[in-house]
């Protein structure tokens, strides 16, 4: 039988002095729930004095879309103000978001993996919390993908951006906690943090092992299945093939119109990559690249969870479409003049798009990157 797995939200009464007394200012997503599926929003206002909504990308109740600014409005439930973190100009709190509130907290469900924004909008507000003198709280959220597979290469300096803004594996097998704990104390940032922790969940655990309803954290990841694959297939987002955005399995759903779907599908099949079965796919996005256009490519099934290497998996067939296409497949050019390929801001320093030779030996290379890495995450485990 699944276990019952509580998060932070629901562990919060211990906590109540703490929070009492204070004006709260919460960043938070649809994810933001708690065990009877109400918003963590309704839960802080009718506990405690919820001054302020701080909305990252897609609103505080996921009615944006990706990518989408955010303007400052009302909470129509509870009358709160809602401050955007989403502004062409900034990410960041402001010092007049700062005076509104005493502490800011922090609950959205993560996906475990380095490229997904929500991370970074929650150690921006920790430094700006640490520069105003203000405590900040995560609520914790098991990692989905478990706690303990860490995969791909790691950050390198000089290729921060909002989709990899710490030195973190690709898959780096930690809860939004354990981040937040981890480059608090390795930035030497000193603030004020407190992680109210999740129960009943073990390292070993992904989603699947406990007996939650799966919310999407965000539209681009509607499924658990999904967030399998992520780690791995969202490096297509820097590459002129669709990611499967616009179709109803994003980042399960790799192709582009000039794609040969039969041969990808075979070529990937015998690779025989750990859990996973590629099958010809035909598709037209309503959205995003290659919008209205037939589009030819591979689904990815996921066969075997435990036994899944997404990493591994988006790489190989990333290299395995630059081959059989070398003149049609191509790497997206900088969104910004004299900015780097996304491609390089995804991968975290410049070896997908640089490498030419054998994919196992680079793979071999983030190995090495993902060991070290697993090593150094250990002594910020709070599981």
């Amino acid at each position: 039988m699944p276990r019952r797995i509580s998060a932070g939200i629901d562990n919060i009464d211990p906590y109540a002095g703490l929070f009492g007394g204070k004006r709260l200012g919460l960043i938070t997503a649809p994810t933001g729930l708690g065990a009877d599926f109400r918003s963590t929003i309704d839960i802080l206002h009718d506990k405690f004095h919820l001054a302020a909504l701080f909305s990252p990308e897609h609103g505080v109740r996921g009615d944006l879309a990706a990518g989408a600014l955010v303007d400052t409005y009302v909470d129509e439930a509870t009358g709160v103000p809602v401050y955007s973190l989403y502004r062409k100009d900034s990410k960041r709190l402001t010092p007049e978001m700062l005076d509104a509130v005493d502490m800011v907290v922090y609950d959205i469900q993560d996906v475990g993996t380095r490229y997904y924004t929500f991370i970074y909008t929650m150690l921006y507000a920790m430094e700006d919390c640490a520069a105003a003198g203000k405590p900040f709280v995560v609520l914790d959220r098991p990692n989905p993908l478990d706690g303990v597979t860490v995969e791909g290469n790691v950050l390198k300096e000089g290729y921060t951006s909002f989709v990899g803004n710490y030195p973190l594996a690709m898959r780096y097998g930690l809860t939004a906690g354990e981040v937040a704990t981890m480059a608090n104390a390795e930035t030497g940032l000193g603030a004020e943090l407190y992680v109210v922790p999740c129960d009943g969940w073990e390292r070993d655990m992904r989603f699947s092992a406990g007996s939650g309803v799966w919310i999407a954290p965000s539209m681009g990841i509607p499924r658990f299945e999904t967030a399998l694959l992520y780690p791995g297939t969202c490096l297509f987002e820097g590459t002129n093939l669709s990611e499967g955005r616009g179709t109803t399995a994003p980042f399960e759903i790799i192709g582009a119109p000039f794609v040969d779907a039969e041969r990808l599908a075979s070529e990937m099949n015998a690779k025989k990559l750990p859990g996973a079965h590629f099958r010809p796919v035909y598709f037209k996005p309503t959205f995003s690249k290659h919008e209205g256009e037939l589009c030819r490519g591979v689904y990815v099934h996921v066969l075997d969870e435990a036994a899944l290497r997404p990493v591994e998996l988006g790489v190989t067939l990333l290299f395995a479409v630059k081959e059989l296409l070398p003149e049609k497949f191509a790497f997206l050019p900088p969104v910004r003049e004299n900015g780097r390929p996304f491609i390089d801001l995804l991968c975290g320093d410049s070896a997908l798009r640089e490498f030419d030779g054998d994919t196992r030996d680079l793979l071999d290379g983030f190995a090495e990157e993902s060991r070290v890495f697993a090593e150094r995450k250990k002594a910020f485990h709070l599981y």
